[in-house]
């Protein structure tokens, strides 16, 4: 297939690129590179050092000689060039991975939830109009997120996207439906996703468009089979407070001697998956396409569930690291209990990776090696999703500026 991958310099988009291009698909990653400028913006880098996205590519030729094609066009912003583009290339599917993706970089700012919004929605929006336009059944896959759902315990599995229930009628009988499951956003990034999901409800209903909607847990890992295949292929690493995800901040933190930092009582619980696992799914995906005029196809993309307590004492017992208990930068609840089902990928034949201590002893190995490029003072979560919370953040969990002081 010809596939156009939205996004694709990014953290789950270049290793994507990668897989499926390895696969023999014909890529073209169509990219604003604002994660980088992201980077600038924060003075904060990847742990790992991220050559340019045409070196990159450059290198995957070299080493494979196949090519992947890149293109400069900001979905939000440029739509005649997008759709310029796609009427000129027609690709079979696109994924979709051309958002702002951390939550509590959505939450520094009024600008900050400005630009997320606008970036976001935007990008989804001009994407699905550009495909009604040129009548092009491109099979659409875009990567979401489990927190469309919300963090509440609600004492049930989470079903795949869609929810039966019960409506009373006025006669007295009860029908049954089918809804998308109520979305209960816990940040402006989350909104975005649940803004996504209408816009893809209206576009499948409305214009036919072929679309499948990923919802994905936090992804932890770091190399795929692709990105071990030469040293400048690797993937961008994240560690700060805004972009790290949690299980791979806590192994960095292991890895420098920095306290691992657990907020409020540690009893969320969040769905996981490994990178390679993510790549994976977003191939099962494309091969099984809806048909055209199905309504949305949603897949949990998740692997396991595990409360960020259980996580924090899992690699203090395994590193020796300490524990810091911190206040919380999130207005969330401070437990929650989460059974999500994800029988979809498994009936498509997705073997799972699970936590094991070899994989994460190689996020250990990667952090040592990289270590000399850590900013310390970059891995506390200082975003407060309000200015009350704002008002408790410890900006310095390892009392660094007491220390210089005495």
């Amino acid at each position: 297939m010809k596939i156009a991958v939205m996004g694709g310099d990014g953290f789950i988009g270049w290793p994507t690129s990668l897989h499926l291009s390895d696969a023999g698909h014909d890529i073209h990653i169509l990219d604003n590179l604002s994660r980088r400028w992201i980077d600038t913006e924060l003075g904060v880098q990847s742990l790992t050092p991220m050559d340019s996205i045409q070196e990159r590519t450059r290198i995957w030729h070299g080493e494979t000689g196949r090519r992947i094609h890149f293109n400069l066009i900001d979905l939000a912003k440029d739509y005649e060039l997008l759709k310029k583009w796609l009427a000129e290339n027609r690709p079979d599917a696109i994924v979709h991975f051309a958002e702002q993706r951390a939550a509590p970089y959505s939450m520094k700012s009024d600008r900050h939830k400005n630009y997320t919004v606008n970036n976001n929605v935007n990008a989804t929006h001009n994407l699905l109009n550009a495909l009604v336009e040129l009548q092009l059944d491109a099979h659409l896959i875009h990567l979401g997120t489990m927190g469309v759902y919300g963090y509440s315990t609600v004492g049930a599995a989470i079903p795949e996207g869609y929810l039966p229930v019960g409506i009373e009628t006025q006669s007295g009988e009860t029908v049954s439906q089918e809804i998308l499951y109520p979305s209960n956003p816990g940040s402006i990034y989350h909104v975005t996703k649940c803004l996504d999901q209408l816009l893809f409800h209206f576009y499948a209903k409305n214009d036919g468009l072929r679309i499948t909607d990923l919802h994905q847990g936090i992804v932890w890992g770091t190399h795929t089979e692709q990105t071990r295949r030469h040293p400048q292929l690797v993937n961008r690493f994240d560690y700060d407070g805004d972009y790290g995800t949690v299980l791979n901040r806590f192994l960095i933190q292991a890895a420098i001697g920095y306290p691992l930092t657990v907020h409020g009582t540690g009893g969320q619980t969040r769905a996981f998956i490994h990178i390679q696992d993510s790549v994976r799914c977003i191939e099962l995906a494309l091969n099984n396409p809806p048909a055209r005029g199905a309504r949305v196809e949603i897949f949990n993309q998740m692997t396991e569930t595990h409360r960020v307590r259980d996580l924090a004492e899992m690699i203090a017992k395994m590193s020796g690291a300490e524990i810091a208990w911190l206040p919380n930068p999130r207005k969330e609840a401070a437990e929650n209990e989460l059974i999500v089902k994800n029988e979809k990928f498994r009936n498509l034949g997705l073997d799972p990776i699970t936590l094991q201590a070899g994989l994460l002893s190689e996020i250990v190995d990667v952090a040592k090696k990289f270590a000399y490029r850590v900013d310390r003072s970059r891995v506390p979560a200082v975003s407060a999703w309000t200015k009350d919370i704002a008002a408790t953040i410890n900006h310095d969990p390892e009392g660094r500026r007491l220390k210089s002081v005495s």
